[in-house]
Order: C-alpha cells, then structure tokens, then sequence
C-alpha cells in the first residue's frame, strides 16, 4: 500500500538534495577551469585561512598522536565512547599518526633531513596555500558538514530504486551507487571516498560493493586531469584525451569486480550480516519511480532533526581530521621520498619498458618508470616525462596516470585511512591490474591520434 506524505516531507526531500547535487556534482566554469562548487568554496576558504591552516593541522596531528598514545595507558570502557571511537586505535595507526605529525612539524619547523622536508615531498603535500594534507582539513569541513545533503534527505534512495537494474549487473554495485559514482567523477574522488565510506559505515554497502566504488569510481577531478595534460605539453588534444580516460574508466569499471582482489571481498555488511539484495527487489503494485519516491521521502522523513544532522556532521569532521588525514601525510610521505631519493620505482617500471616496447610506444625506456612512479603521487608521472619528446608517449603517460586512480599521496592514503575493507597490497594489485589492463586500450587510440 502506498503511502501518503506532507508537503513539508516533500521539501524536506527535494530542497537538501537539489542543493546536494548542486554542489558535489555540477561543474561550473571558473578562471582556473571547471569546478564543482564544493571544490570552489573549499578553494575560498583555504585561501582565507591559508596562513592558519598549517598550524592548525600540525595542532590537530599533535591531538591525534597523543590523544592515541593516551588511550593506550587506559583501559577500555564497556560503552565506546565519542572519544573512544577517535582515538583506540591499532598500534599500527599510533605509529602513523605519530609519524604525521613527526613529518609536518618538521615542515612546518624547518629541520631535519631534507627528504623529509623538501618540496617534492612533505613539504608538497603540507605546505599551506597548496599542500594537499592542508588543503584536505578544509574539504573535511565541507565534506562533514554538507555531505549529508545528498546522504540524509532520499536523494540516494529516490536514484538507487531506478538505477539498480543498470548498474547492479554491469559493476556488481546497488543502484544508490550510481549518485557515489557519479559526485567521485564529476567532482572529485577525495569526496567520492568520504561518501563511500560514509555509506558502508551505514550498512547501506557490503564490504565488497565499498571496495568496487571506492576503487574503481574515485576518479581525479576534469581540473587536475587538464593540469596533467597542460604538464606534458598537450593541451590542445583535450577531448581525446578525457574521452579515452572515459572509455578506460568503463572497461575497467566491468573488469575489475570480477578480478582478484575485489571479487573476492566478502559480500557482508560492516556488522557481519549477510548481503541483502531483496532490499532493492520492487514490491509489487510500485514503478522503479514509485518506489523511489517511497524510499526517499521515509528517509526525509526520519532526518527532520536538523539540530541531530549538524552535531553528527562535525562528528564526521573531527573523525576525518583525526582519523584520515594523518594517514594521507605519513603514507604520502613515504611513498614521496621512495620516488624521489631512491631507484625502486625506477626498477619496478623496468617490466613496463617491454611492455610499452610490445605496444610499440616510443622512448618506452624512458616510459617505463612512469608507469610505476603514479602509485606515488598522480603528477610525478607527467614531470617525470619531461626529457621525453615524442607526443604519443607524453599522452600515453597523461592518460594512464589518470586511469591508474590509485596513488598514495590522496586517493590510497584516504582510503587507509577510513574503514573501508581495502589494504595495502589490496591498492597494489589494483594499481598494476588498472595499469596493465588500461595501457593497450590507451595505445591503441594513441595510434590512432598520433
């Protein structure tokens, strides 16, 4: 039977989620190119604080390392408090966090070793005006506040009823996804993460559904993609090049749920319980639109406590400050310091020469490391093809450094450090099978095009 709702129900449905979709996923044109307007007020703001912002994260680093070594000295109350939930963590993390804020006063003080310090490393990723870790803290604030207009109010539900015969048999994912999806691809991955996470968190993902939207979904914003291509020099073949990496990001999005490590995630819930794909069955006597509309106004419905949604949203903001950033900063800088002071990635990307030799790429020798060093951070790829001169190579290099969506400096390090069921070697493998299967699809258009 269907049910009846006030016209302040509908409101509450449609006005938080217009807004919503406004804000993660309808690019807007600015001076520095498209952007989606939660990306342009998060720009605004750390333009205003960009003189607090590197005390205040290096303040908050601090809090999460000591308040983390506290707890280790107390014993652990029957209840988990607020608290509780912040700072017990695994030894491993203590060590990380101790670690981040080791690297950013050190950056921040100016002393100790050079690697540490330098501007290809975490002074790359905490330097204030700039630094990805500072500029994070800001896109938290936004992300934990404003995230709950499109989680909160139905839009979720309203697109998954219509949209789960699409994408749950080509991407092995609930229809709602396809909003996730949609705000990592058109926005940016950073908050397509955070939304994910947040969903599983919920119990609206299994563990295997987080893992496939977290790392197939989570793409590099249009604006850092054009950065990419501006760095090797080849601006001017921009619609060839965003409409390969749309066509990579489809292949491997049928592909990779159906390879190891993701096909084998359990299809469980985060509390344990089994997978429930009846939820999204159609009752009988409703339309996909119907039954939309049914699930997202219960769910307007039961979030009217506006006063509730705001003390969580800041909830959300002092568990990404304390929980995820700190991660982003020590894996960062790790992977940073082992790309630009040491030969690894240079002798991991020796089997990608033959590869790139067998695609019949130029300079694949030249090449080879690139393919590797992007595991690392998304840019190096494409300041590393500096010396190299032929066109084709830069652009395969531009565009497999998008598609490998896998890099610890942001997308890897935020996922280590949510709860999403994805582990270190788990964004390896990833990295190599995005890498492996995307490079013959991108050659072949380079092919074509050069």
């Amino acid at each position: 039977m269907k049910k009846s709702y006030s016209v302040s129900n509908w409101l509450y449905f449609i006005i938080p989620s217009i807004l919503g979709a406004f804000l993660f996923m309808t690019p807007l044109k600015t001076e520095e190119g498209w952007k989606v307007p939660i990306a342009m007020l998060a720009s605004w703001l750390d333009g205003i604080v960009v003189d607090l912002i590197e005390p205040f994260a290096l303040l908050i680093f601090a809090v999460a390392a000591i308040g983390s070594l506290f707890k280790l000295f107390t014993p652990e109350p029957a209840q988990r408090t607020f608290s509780d939930q912040l700072f017990r963590v695994h030894w491993f993390w203590i060590i990380t966090r101790v670690l981040a804020f080791v690297f950013a006063a050190m950056v921040y003080f100016g002393f100790g070793p050079e690697m540490i310090t330098s501007g290809d490393t975490g002074a790359l990723l905490f330097a204030g005006g700039g630094g990805l870790v500072t500029f994070l803290f800001v896109i938290f604030l936004f992300a934990g506040i404003v995230l709950p207009l499109l989680t909160d109010f139905g839009l979720l539900e309203f697109f998954g009823s219509m949209m789960v015969k699409i994408v749950r048999p080509l991407f092995k994912i609930p229809g709602r996804a396809s909003i996730d999806a949609l705000a990592s691809w058109v926005g940016d991955g950073t908050i397509g993460v955070l939304l994910t996470n947040k969903q599983y968190e919920e119990g609206n993902y299994t563990k295997r559904e987080a893992a496939i939207i977290a790392t197939t979904f989570s793409v590099v914003s249009i604006t850092f993609s054009i950065v990419i291509l501006e760095e090797v020099g080849l601006s001017q073949y921009f619609p060839q090049y965003y409409g390969t990496i749309v066509l990579c990001g489809i292949v491997l999005a049928l592909l990779m749920p159906r390879l190891y490590p993701l096909r084998g995630k359990e299809d469980t819930y985060i509390n344990g319980q089994p997978a429930d794909k009846k939820r999204e069955d159609l009752p009988k006597g409703h339309t996909v639109l119907s039954y939309g509309l049914e699930n997202a106004l219960t769910k307007a419905q039961a979030n009217r406590n506006l006063g509730k949604l705001v003390v969580n949203g800041f909830k959300n903001v002092l568990d990404m400050w304390i929980a995820v950033a700190p991660v982003v900063m020590a894996f960062g800088t790790i992977a940073l310091i082992l790309a630009t002071y040491t030969p690894i990635f240079k002798i991991l990307g020796t089997p990608f020469e033959y590869y790139l030799a067998f695609l019949n790429i130029p300079e694949a020798a030249a090449a080879g490391q690139t393919m590797v060093v992007g595991f690392a951070d998304m840019l190096l790829p494409a300041i590393l093809s500096a010396g190299i001169e032929s066109e084709m190579t830069r652009f395969v290099i531009a565009t497999v450094s998008v598609t490998q969506l896998i890099y610890m400096s942001e997308i890897g390090g935020l996922i280590l450090g949510t709860k999403l069921p994805i582990n270190f070697k788990d964004l390896v493998v990833i990295f190599l099978l995005r890498t492996i299967i995307s490079l013959p699809i991108i050659a072949g258009i380079a092919h074509l095009i050069f």
